[in-house]
């Protein structure tokens, strides 16, 4: 509520962001995008083997953007790298074998060719 000597603030959430380490941001933001990548290949489901909803091209788009933002942030994640890493290739693995024409070596999503 809005006094006439305190204003509402109109971003309150963007001031909080201040105050959350960087590294913090971007284990939050690679924690999305594993959750999204999961749920699109279907890892979620009661039988991951058959699964109501599996999109591998969103899980493309998910896996790659993870694998580009844990590259890039790596050197800034010290020992939690490893784990994001690990979390990575594991849902490049699922991406294999769900798909029917499996990428090849290098060309799969996140991976360097």
């Amino acid at each position: 509520m809005s006094t006439p000597d305190r204003p509402v603030d109109p971003e309150p959430a963007a001031r909080d962001l201040v105050d959350i380490p960087a590294a913090e941001v971007i284990s939050r933001a690679a924690v999305l995008l594993m959750s999204a990548a999961a749920e699109q290949l279907g890892l979620g489901a009661a039988d991951p083997e058959h699964p109501e909803h599996r999109d591998l091209g969103e899980a493309r788009i998910l896996i790659t953007a993870l694998a580009g933002l844990v590259n890039a942030a790596a050197p800034d994640l010290g020992p939690h790298a490893a784990a994001f890493r690990d979390g990575l290739a594991g849902l490049q693995g699922a991406f294999r074998d769900y798909s029917i024409e499996p990428d090849a070596p290098g060309q799969g999503p996140g991976e360097r060719s």
